[in-house]
């Protein structure tokens, strides 16, 4: 498949407007704002919506789901505290713009999404662009242990509880970073792994994402 993406100094300027809206927003971690400032949104969308790709909104992509509100991706990717290296997972590749994001942050990303339709464009768009991913198509609440563990997970899509199978897949000393809550309404949460058994769990604002979907979910 032929793709043709433009982007030029009036996507770049809609970028740069779009960091200094997050940073007003409260977003601080330099290293997120940068790969936000980086990776073309438009590139994730029809070109006939490109004038809403810098809008800080979600928007529709098909079969369902969304392609998350730039302050939420933000958001989770702060709570993430990548460094350089890290394997992290992420549960809900969707349009693929929060795997660029993390690539962008240096990790090494796990990706996995339910929807075929969203896989096979992905597979394609995200190495066009010049990321390289590992994909994975299936249920990613029950994550994906083959290639655990892993030193981050981040769900995408609002979960009804907390995969047990999630917590087992993060090294000690791992996050994992998931919205919890009813189909409405979550709150996201932060977990640290600190023993084989031990957990520190802490709850922050309430988002809406689309549900998470799995036997380990809704």
């Amino acid at each position: 498949m032929a793709y043709k993406f433009v982007d030029n100094y009036r996507e770049r300027g809609a970028r740069k407007q779009l960091v200094k809206h997050l940073e007003k927003r409260g977003i601080e971690d330099k290293r997120v704002l940068q790969a936000i400032g980086k990776v073309p949104r438009h590139f994730f969308f029809d070109e006939t919506f490109w004038n809403q790709a810098y809008r800080d909104i979600a928007f529709p992509i098909g079969d369902g789901q969304t392609i998350s509100q730039p302050y939420t991706v933000a958001y989770q990717s702060e709570l993430l505290h990548v460094k350089k290296g890290d394997k992290i997972l992420e549960i809900g590749t969707g349009s693929g713009y929060q795997t660029c994001i993390l690539i962008e942050l240096g990790a090494e990303v796990f990706t996995i999404e339910r929807q075929e339709s969203l896989y096979r464009r992905t597979i394609q768009v995200l190495p066009y662009m010049g990321y390289k991913p590992h994909f994975f198509l299936g249920d990613g609440s029950r994550g994906v242990p083959k290639h655990a563990p892993y030193d981050k997970i981040i769900v995408t899509a609002g979960a009804p509880f907390v995969p047990e199978v999630m917590l087992k897949q993060l090294r000690y000393g791992g996050i994992l970073v998931i919205p919890v809550g009813d189909e409405k309404s979550q709150k996201m949460v932060t977990i640290l792994r600190v023993g084989e058994n031990d957990f520190e769990r802490i709850e922050l604002d309430t988002f809406r994402f689309v549900p998470l979907v799995g036997d380990q979910a809704w």
